[in-house]
This record gives C-alpha cells, sequence and structure tokens, in this order.
C-alpha cells in the first residue's frame, strides 16, 4: 500500500513514494543521511568573472564554430545550432524492409535545433540576471514555441538548459537550446499519459490537484508568487530536485498572460538564486519545460511545468550518480523532499555574491 502523506514520520524510516507524472515509484531512505562519505568529490571551479569573452563562440560579434559572426545583440539572441542532433531534412532508411527484425527497429527523425543565449554578459546565469532581463527570454521561449510549433512537421518543443559544466554545458555564457522534434519524446509523452490517465479517473487535472494540495500542506514549497509555484515534488528523485508549476491551468509557454511572463521570470530567479545559496556556487542542474504538444490537438488535460534536476548532494564538493540499485531497480535518495524543501525555503532571496 501507498505510504500517505503525513509531515515529519517519513523522515524517519525508509518508505517509497509515488510519481504519477511517470508512474512509477521513488525509494527514500532518510536515515542514509548520517553515512559517512569517501565517494567522490568534485571541485567546483570557479567563473572567470567576464563580461566579455574573446574566446566564446556565444558572445556578441564573436565567430561562432560554423563561420558565422554573431550580432552585436543586446538582449536576447537565437540561432540554428551550429552542430545540431536533428536535421530538418532526412530521407527514410531504404535498407529497412519488411524482412527486418522486430528487435531491430529504426525510423528517421526530422527536427530543429535551436541556441537562445539569454544575455549579452558572459559571466550572468539566471540567478544574477534582474527579472525583466528573464522576462525577455520568457518572451523569446514563447516565440520560439509557436514559430518552431507552427511547421507542420514539427509535434513537440522541447526547451531546456543544461547550466554548469557537472551538467555537460559545453560553454558557461547564459544560454539554453530548444529541440523540435518530429514525434514527442518519451519523458514528456509518457507524463502526457499520466495526466490524461488521471482525468480519465478523476475528471480533474493532475497538476492543478497537485497545486492546490502543496499550497493547503505548505510543506515542501519553496517560493511562490500570484502566479507560479515552486516545489521540491512529494515524489522528487535528485536531493534538491524542483518542480515549477502554474498556479492557474495552462498548456504551453503561448498561454501566458503578460503578469505571468513575469511572474515565471520572478520564480525562475528566486530558484536559482537559492539554488546557488545553499552551498554558496553556481549551482549545476538541467532544466527543462514540458508543454503540450503542437500536433493540432488540444491536450486540454496538459498542464506546463518545469523542473529542475540538479545534482549537488551534500556540498558544492559532492553530487549524487545514478548508479546500482537505482539503475537496476528504481530511483532512490536520502534526504526527503520536506528537508529539502525547508532548506531552500529558508535561503534568503538576496544572492550571496551581491
Amino acid at each position: 500500500m501507498p505510504v500517505p502523506a503525513s509531515a515529519r514520520p517519513l523522515d524517519l524510516v525508509p518508505h517509497r513514494r509515488y510519481n504519477p507524472l511517470l508512474r512509477q515509484w521513488i525509494l527514500v531512505s532518510p536515515q542514509r543521511t548520517q553515512r559517512p562519505w569517501q565517494g567522490e568529490t568534485t571541485k567546483q571551479t570557479a567563473s572567470p568573472g567576464l563580461t566579455y569573452d574573446p574566446s566564446c563562440y556565444l558572445c556578441p560579434g564573436n565567430i561562432r564554430s560554423g563561420g558565422q559572426h554573431n550580432p552585436a545583440y543586446k538582449s536576447v539572441f537565437a540561432f540554428d545550432n551550429d552542430f545540431p542532433a536533428l536535421l530538418p531534412d532526412i530521407q527514410p532508411d531504404s535498407d529497412a524492409g519488411p524482412d527486418s527484425s522486430p528487435l531491430l527497429v529504426a525510423e528517421p527523425e526530422r527536427g530543429r535545433c535551436r541556441v537562445l543565449c539569454f544575455h549579452p554578459d558572459h559571466s550572468l546565469t539566471l540567478a544574477r540576471m534582474a527579472v525583466a532581463e528573464i522576462a525577455a527570454v520568457v518572451d523569446a521561449w514563447a516565440d520560439e514555441t509557436a514559430a518552431l510549433g507552427d511547421l507542420p512537421w514539427i509535434n513537440h518543443v522541447q526547451i531546456f538548459e543544461n547550466r554548469g559544466a557537472m551538467m555537460g554545458a559545453s560553454n558557461p555564457h547564459p544560454h539554453c537550446q530548444i529541440w523540435a522534434t518530429e514525434h514527442i519524446p518519451d519523458e514528456p509523452l509518457r507524463e502526457l499519459a499520466a495526466q490524461q490517465a488521471y482525468l480519465a479517473e478523476h475528471h480533474s487535472c493532475l497538476l492543478c490537484d497537485y497545486v492546490a494540495t502543496e499550497i493547503a500542506q505548505a510543506q515542501r514549497i519553496v517560493c511562490q508568487n500570484d502566479s507560479f509555484v515552486a516545489v521540491v515534488p512529494y515524489w522528487a528523485t535528485w536531493p534538491f530536485e524542483a518542480l515549477v508549476l502554474p498556479v492557474r491551468h495552462m498548456g504551453s509557454f503561448t498561454d501566458l498572460t503578460r503578469i505571468e511572463r513575469t511572474g515565471l521570470a520572478a520564480i525562475l530567479k528566486a530558484v536559482t538564486t537559492r539554488y546557488d545559496n545553499l552551498f554558496e556556487v553556481s549551482f549545476p542542474y538541467t532544466m527543462g519545460f514540458h508543454q503540450r504538444p503542437t500536433h493540432g490537438q488540444a491536450h486540454d488535460f496538459m498542464h506546463f511545468h518545469a523542473h529542475f534536476y540538479p545534482p549537488l548532494l551534500r556540498s558544492a564538493e559532492i553530487r549524487k550518480f545514478m548508479v546500482g540499485f537505482e539503475m537496476l531497480g528504481m530511483p532512490q535518495r536520502d534526504l526527503t523532499p520536506e528537508t529539502a524543501a525547508e532548506r531552500l525555503r529558508a535561503l534568503p532571496e538576496k544572492h550571496y555574491a551581491d
């Protein structure tokens, strides 16, 4: 039987929690927070603090790897990725015929890959940008979603940011990637199916109900404003994972009002500032938005949201790895989501470096 949500007893005993978005279980082992650590530590490299780096291929006016010159941009700047993971014009594999093994299946995947620079200042991150500057990024996300989604062969637009070398970011300049794909990728497709099934069973929106539950319980909220709330989700896998949710039901960036765009910008700054303040480093993470598909079907049950997946565990030098039981059995965490939310919520809104 599932363990019901309760305030503090679950901080003491191993238990598992259900993730309704992915329809999978998470093992929580809070007693393991006391174990000694002799595993890998990773020294954080300090940001160079350069507002302009002549060797950076994303800075204004510089030459990119493909030979193109960036304009002297003053705000956001978007362009087609010079080394895209997807291509818009590909042909089906002529070798794949009816005699192929059902265990060896492949098919073409068309797509567009875009890069969006948040700011001309090389040294900045979302945590160090002004809310108005982040709102310009939100506007660009909405514009990119609309433009890419209008392509008749594009069915999903995935916006994501890998922040920090620990998360594989190849360039520290503030930027994100936008991959628009012919098919809906597995993770948002699983969430879409879960939300559709929840609607069929409960006759309500899964994430609308979850927002109401989190606001009522007030145990896992990190920060909130009139338009958005950020929580460490009840089923979080990563130690300081966060889920950013609009209070109003909506399905896409294109549904955001002007006030809500500013609200999203403010909540992104509030979350990333708390992340940096936690260990007083530029906090690494992967962040991405899930929104409704762009293939023309309504999907009214889809609730727009963003995931933050940061790897740091006990300090700036110790990270969580998904290994062993987590790869072979199910995801597992030590720190309870309630404790993680308490730590993040208690941090100041002002950045430690200011």
